[in-house]
């Protein structure tokens, strides 16, 4: 097997995008491939088996990857409107959204020359994923490419203070769709902070937080059963203004376990979503929005709603950069296969 790959990083968190070595994956949105991939029986975190995932797996586990890699298989968009399609994946499964993804084939798509680009303004590039189509406007000045914005699909808020028993006592939790549906609680409610040495903690909770959630109504998608399910829980603390901007710090444990390093881009959307809810953030008004290793997402609600009535736009906006190209192969008298993870 041999699997030709490009790297990025966005805001710390890593974005492997996968150019050569994928099996095909029919269907005919990226919709309908996700669930290809899950395979019947198969969940967002335990897909069947299949020629894919085990290069899902190759990628993700080591000796190759390690269990906070992420990722994206490119695939054909769903009409001649967007520029590409993708399907996220992550050391359990594939995930509906990923805006430290969207950000990252943004910057990609520029500086490959997938997609053409002024050296000074912005070029947008729209990208098929299975919760929608999301655009990425690539900022750009003297010819390189100095951060993306990406504009989400609609956010939905479905529940503000959701009652949920753990084993810190019983907290209230927000809950909102934003491509993937996330449930967020500050992490004062727990007794904890956002900070490194509390990561355990954090992690612990959040895993509690989501199991808990299962079968919820606020999980649920109003009109997509695909997109429904807790798929990351956002524990987040209340930060000091910066020039009089909202300002929030915030970590994200997502499927089995897994630590988003930024900020989370979906993720900030929701928070967004459920800011403006509260009324706590007008729409055009930003948000500062921190990770647990310092790294910074600006967002912002866009004034006008969604026209469909469908929750509010978000925009969200970040810096990527590459790390590497790469040649994984995977020979057959290996006897790791496709890896392992601890």
């Amino acid at each position: 097997m041999f699997v030709r790959t490009v790297d990025y990083h966005t805001a710390g968190e890593p974005f492997r995008i996968v150019l050569d070595g994928v099996p095909p994956i029919p269907g005919d949105t990226v919709a309908e491939r996700r669930a290809i991939a899950l395979g019947a029986g198969g969940s967002a975190t335990a897909p069947r088996p299949s020629a894919l995932d085990e290069v899902r797996q190759l990628l993700s586990r080591e000796p190759r990857g390690h269990a906070g890699m992420y990722g994206g298989f490119l695939v054909p968009a769903d009409d001649d409107e967007a520029h590409l399609g993708v399907l996220f994946w992550h050391k359990d499964g594939y995930s509906t959204a990923c805006g430290h993804g969207t950000i990252a084939l943004g910057a990609w798509a520029v500086d490959s020359g997938l997609v053409a680009a002024p050296a000074d303004g912005v070029a947008r590039v729209r990208i098929d994923v299975p919760s929608g189509r999301v655009t990425a406007l690539v900022h750009r000045a003297g010819g390189r490419t100095t951060g993306v914005t990406f504009r989400n699909v609609p956010s939905r808020v479905t529940a503000l203070k959701l009652p949920v028993e753990t084993s810190r006592g019983t907290v209230e939790v927000a809950v909102a769709h934003s491509g993937a549906c996330y449930a967020s609680v500050p992490a004062a409610a727990l007794g904890l902070a956002v900070e490194k040495q509390q990561l355990p903690e954090l992690t612990a909770l959040g895993r509690e937080i989501r199991a808990a959630l299962a079968g919820s109504e606020a999980v649920a998608h109003p009109t997509d059963a695909r997109l429904s399910g807790v798929y990351g829980v956002i524990l987040h603390d209340e930060l000091p203004p910066v020039d009089g901007v909202l300002n929030q710090r915030n970590v994200t444990v997502f499927a089995d376990g897994q630590i988003d390093r930024s900020p989370c881009g979906s993720g900030t959307s929701a928070r967004l979503a459920v800011l403006a809810a509260e009324g706590r953030l007008a729409p055009g008004e930003p948000l500062r929005h921190e990770s647990i290793i310092g790294t910074v997402f600006s967002g912002q609600v866009l004034p006008g709603g969604d026209p469909q009535g469908e929750g509010v736009v978000t925009e969200v906006g970040g810096t990527a950069f590459r790390t590497g190209e790469h040649g994984f192969v995977l020979e057959p008298d290996d006897d790791l296969g496709s890896g392992f993870l601890l």
